[in-house]
């Protein structure tokens, strides 16, 4: 592992300042990262549920954060891909955990996926697979 769970949520800070203080890295470790979206009222949609575009935005930076785990501070590492399946509804007050995982680091392009929960639960509401572009060195 290049980076701890305490240097991925300060690299966060320092280079994702607008979005940093919405996430919370929960673990970092060979086997995949867990990353906290912590639920506000601008991520609801009417209803009360979580929206669709917090919940990619928790899967997006949760493969990001778990790729530079392995390859240390790229910040220029981009998502070329991701599809996300909705699959229930998320729990009303609770915050979302996403555990991601690498499932093929190459030199170019990492794969991965998520799968997203209500704090709690055991089922998960989400699901993304997704790939990105790491650049040269």
């Amino acid at each position: 592992m290049q980076m701890t769970a305490e240097e991925l949520q300060a690299f966060l800070a320092r280079d994702f300042g607008q979005v940093a203080a919405d996430f919370r890295v929960e673990r970092a470790d060979a086997a995949g990262l867990c990353l906290r979206l912590r639920v506000e009222g601008r991520h609801l949609r009417p209803g009360g549920t979580v929206s669709g575009p917090a919940m990619f935005g928790l899967a997006d930076v949760a493969m990001y954060l778990a790729i530079l785990a392995r390859i240390g501070p790229v910040a220029l590492a981009v998502t070329t891909n991701c599809a996300i399946d909705f699959m229930r509804k998320p729990a009303a007050g609770r915050d979302l955990l996403a555990e991601a995982r690498v499932l093929k680091l190459g030199r170019v392009l990492a794969v991965g996926d998520v799968l997203i929960f209500s704090e709690g639960e055991d089922q998960p509401v989400a699901r993304a697979g997704l790939t990105y572009s790491i650049p040269p060195k």
